[in-house]
């Protein structure tokens, strides 16, 4: 990968794309908006399923993405070998996904983990079949992780030397 000509590409991966992965996409969109990085990263989402490609995300998840100033235009889609190929940070929602992911694509292997993990572990809840509760939940959790994923990124160099000043 070398230096740091272009920018760094994140995939947030779950089941349908209609869900967990577009709450972590809007999350991590809006995080970059509020530190001014945007031209830094590529961000995307998919599915392991391309039960819902096509689709817009779910109205749920829609709706709290709006109430959080999170929203952006959305297609869900399938995950693809280019996916595993061109992505440097594959990050999904659960252990089901993680092993989805690696059996598809091996490529993947070294670059793919669960989101949770920059939070000390766990997985994020499917909330398909919940309430508009429980997609705001798993925005927050989705939220907090995609926060210390930046964090970890700032902290370990990977964004270039830190600015001076500033919060």
């Amino acid at each position: 990968m070398g230096g740091m000509e272009g920018p760094i590409r994140v995939l947030f991966v779950c089941l349908g794309n209609i869900c967990r992965s577009p709450l972590a996409e809007g999350a991590f969109r809006k995080l970059l908006r509020e530190r001014g990085l945007e031209g830094r990263f590529e961000v995307d989402s998919a599915g392991t399923g391309a039960w819902h490609a096509g689709e817009p995300m779910d109205p749920r998840a829609r709706k709290v993405l709006e109430a959080q100033g999170a929203y952006f235009p959305h297609v869900a889609r399938a995950m693809t070998r280019e996916d595993a190929l061109s992505f440097h940070h594959i990050l999904v929602m659960d252990r089901e996904n993680l092993k989805e992911v690696l059996a598809r694509f091996p490529e993947a292997r070294g670059k793919v983990r669960l989101l949770l993990d920059y939070l000390g572990g766990g997985e994020v809840a499917d909330p398909y079949y919940g309430d508009l509760q429980d997609c705001l939940e798993a925005y927050w959790t989705v939220e907090a992780a995609c926060r210390a994923f930046l964090d970890r990124l700032e902290e370990d160099g990977t964004l270039g030397p830190a600015r001076a000043g500033g919060a």
